[in-house]
């Protein structure tokens, strides 16, 4: 059975990590049903996270390795200044810095108090409506060669927020990309690839606190959650990136609301627990 739920939770964590929905607190809410009483685990929502990134790693492998080069020879002083590619390395680094700070400075909350699921409930509504305000009002003319080192610090601290179940990890970035001005498409971007160093630094730092920890779901399963998280995170970067060109983030913003609103009802009638 287990294998099984590991499953099960590999395809919700591949299908909502890069939507602006929030793959944590899908994990969090599809976790208490499959497991009553009990909550698969922050640390295990980071390492089935690696197989997410992974799939971003895969897809934008000619992107990360430019910038990672440019980078490189931007320290040496074999490239112009300015040049944009080793600029935009210098901005995700910059950028995932405040989730690595306060992640580390509110670990206990993070694993506890904060996966309350009348917080993910709240969480998913709020920053629904907040995307669709943004979405609206959000001009379509900036590109990632346009973003500013204050801007850069912006997006670091809209992922950040991510932190708290609910929220969305490209949900908080594609707001402040879009109230910034950058076009949908830039603001996805951009939050897939800021998002590779803090993912996987969270996702390792889970393996490594995993060991010798006693575990809901065993290592096999949690493997697997992370293989199939790959697989199908690859297949909805793909698609989603496709959607965004031609529509807007609607869709997202009743879905949240929705979601939101049946967690209240089920915490209200017992049927899911808080804690």
């Amino acid at each position: 059975m287990d294998w099984l739920i590991a499953a099960v939770l590999g395809v919700v964590q591949g299908l909502t990590e890069f939507l602006p929905i929030s793959s944590s607190a899908h994990l969090r809410i599809v976790g208490e049903f499959l497991l009553p009483g009990e909550d698969p685990g922050a640390f295990f929502t980071a390492i089935v996270q690696i197989g997410t990134e992974t799939a971003v790693l895969v897809y934008f492998w000619s992107d990360i390795v430019g910038i990672i080069r440019s980078w490189c020879a931007s320290l040496v002083g074999r490239r112009e200044k300015g040049d944009p590619q080793a600029r935009l390395g210098w901005l995700i680094i910059l950028g995932s810095i405040p989730i690595g700070v306060l992640g580390l400075a509110f670990q206990d909350a993070i694993d506890s108090v904060l996966r309350n699921l009348w917080i993910t409930g709240a969480m998913l509504i709020v920053f629904g409506i907040i995307l669709g305000i943004a979405d609206r009002v959000g001009s379509r003319e900036r590109g990632l060669e346009d973003m500013t080192w204050g801007q850069g610090i912006v997006y670091g601290l809209a992922q950040a927020m991510a932190l708290i179940p609910g929220v969305s990890r490209s949900g908080g970035t594609i707001i402040a990309g879009r109230l910034m001005g950058f076009t949908r498409e830039s603001a996805a971007r951009y939050s897939f690839l800021l998002a590779v160093p803090a993912v996987m630094a969270s996702g390792f730092y889970g393996l490594v606190k995993s060991l010798g920890e006693p575990m809901v779901l065993g290592w096999g399963p949690t493997v697997l959650a992370t293989a199939v998280s790959f697989v199908v995170g690859y297949v909805v970067i793909v698609g989603f990136l496709k959607f965004i060109q031609t529509k807007s983030f609607a869709i997202f913003v009743w879905y949240r609301v929705a979601l939101g609103l049946l967690v209240f009802v089920l915490l209200g009638t017992g049927v899911l627990s808080a804690v």
